[in-house]
């Protein structure tokens, strides 16, 4: 039986909606909330305003998955939030929204491949020495396993999410039940400093909301793959929908359970404060046993990022605004051009800074893409009335607008904040201006 011959250019209907609910919810819940509790109390180190700026996110995530339900339906084709933006504002809005959003994408691949080499430092000394060798190692790895195809990744991220969901809510449980941990003895560790005051206290606030958001950050995973879902239009807001309430839930439940097992003290004093609440039961071996599951944690949310990120570029060479060589589809449904470029450009960001850096990075990047995304909802709406909606927005238009306001606010607030990071997001989103100028002139001479 001869064997099937490399499908170009097209991508595979596969999946359905336990991928949608996988790729969702696994890739959002792990490396973000394994370390952001402690690094949020260091930023704001009072628990009611801890509490209230995740809650906060939580319901801005709800606002931005009500239009994404609806684009995402209405738009079935891969390539994200490039989709609808060039579809309502046509090919420079859309370059600069693709580039935008692979960006973030690369940006979030590096800070989950640098956390993932962090969690087996605590293992391994020699991973600890040398971060930066390791997460280009996992990186390799993950790439290369995505490389099959789209059903082998598929299969990694459900069960991978399953088994992620399993050990969260293990060391949920027992952050409950346990006694409160005592806060460390060193007199450093136990200082709590106060929230400051002024521009320094709105500064402290932005960063540790700046950091939830990039611990949120890819709830909209479905929509990257909608033109690989069998029923995009019924599974794609289900999916949105069901997948946000369960990560608000579930990060909420964290960060109530350590504060409830930890003081601010303790949760300022580990990068990974689970591994505090696990000692109590298992003794010292309790932070070798939080490292596995933040490492297995972090690899399911690297393979859910690694997955759609080609999916962009392949969206924008299609439509001309990248090259035509990422538009390649192998055997297995994946897009290898476009993988390899990504997993390469995302080699200089691991070694540029670390996991906080970059973690911040992805949030600005992604608010600045979302903005753009949500600006198009309600460019289509006027363009395109009659364009087949499965699933309209709840409360439009205040609602949606709410969630558009919002999100430009976020992004002034966070580079005037941090005008550094700031600096680099404007930098990595102009390179996309002589790319867009060099296709348009080979765009130019092949008419």
């Amino acid at each position: 039986m001869t064997q099937p011959q490399p499908i170009q250019n097209h991508l595979q209907k596969r999946l359905g909606l336990p991928f949608a609910l996988a790729i969702s919810v696994g890739g959002v819940i792990g490396t973000g909330i394994m370390r952001a509790p402690g690094v949020i109390v260091n930023e704001v180190p009072v628990f009611w305003i801890a509490m209230t700026l995740w809650a906060v996110a939580g319901l801005f995530i709800l606002l931005a998955a009500n239009v994404t339900a609806e684009l995402g339906a209405a738009l079935p084709k891969a390539g994200g939030h490039y989709v609808a933006v060039h579809a309502a504002f046509g090919d420079t809005m859309g370059l600069l929204s693709g580039w935008t959003n692979w960006l973030a994408n690369v940006a979030g691949t590096t800070a989950v491949a640098i956390a993932c080499a962090d969690f087996l430092g605590t293992i391994n000394p020699w991973v600890a020495a040398h971060v930066p060798w390791a997460a280009s190692a996992i990186l390799i790895a993950v790439t290369a396993a995505n490389w099959a195809g789209v059903r082998e990744g598929k299969w990694m991220q459900i069960i991978g999410t399953a088994i992620k969901l399993g050990l969260l809510g293990a060391v949920v449980g027992i952050a409950f039940l346990i006694d409160p941990v005592a806060a460390p003895s060193s007199s450093a560790a136990a200082y709590v400093p106060a929230l400051p005051g002024g521009i320094a206290g709105f500064i402290a606030i932005v960063t540790a909301l700046q950091i939830i958001l990039g611990a949120y950050d890819g709830w909209f995973g479905p929509i990257y793959f909608s033109e690989e879902d069998k029923n995009p239009g019924r599974n794609i807001p289900r999916a949105l929908f069901t997948s946000v309430f369960v990560i608000i839930g579930v990060y909420l439940l964290v960060n109530l359970s350590l504060f409830k097992a930890l003081d601010i003290a303790g949760l300022r004093a580990s990068e990974l404060p689970m591994a505090l609440v696990i000692e109590q039961v298992f003794g010292r071996t309790g932070n070798i046993i939080v490292a596995l599951i933040a490492t297995i944690m972090a690899l399911v949310t690297l393979n859910s990022i690694v997955m759609p990120t080609p999916r962009i570029l392949f969206a924008m060479a299609r439509d001309g605004l990248f090259l035509q060589s990422a538009t390649r589809v192998n055997r297995g449904g994946t897009p290898t051009v476009a993988l390899a470029i990504s997993a390469l450009i995302a080699f200089p960001l691991i070694w540029s800074g670390g996991f906080v850096f970059v973690f911040k990075l992805t949030g600005a990047l992604s608010i600045f893409a979302s903005s753009l995304y949500f600006a198009a909802f309600f460019a289509l709406r006027r363009s395109q009335p009659d364009l087949p909606r499965p699933f309209r927005a709840v409360g439009y238009p205040v609602l949606p607008a709410l969630a558009l306001v919002i999100s430009v606010l976020l992004l002034i607030a966070f580079i005037a904040a941090d005008p550094i990071s700031g600096v680099y997001m404007i930098g990595l989103i102009a390179i996309c201006i002589p790319v867009g100028i060099l296709l348009h002139s080979r765009r130019q001479t092949r008419v």
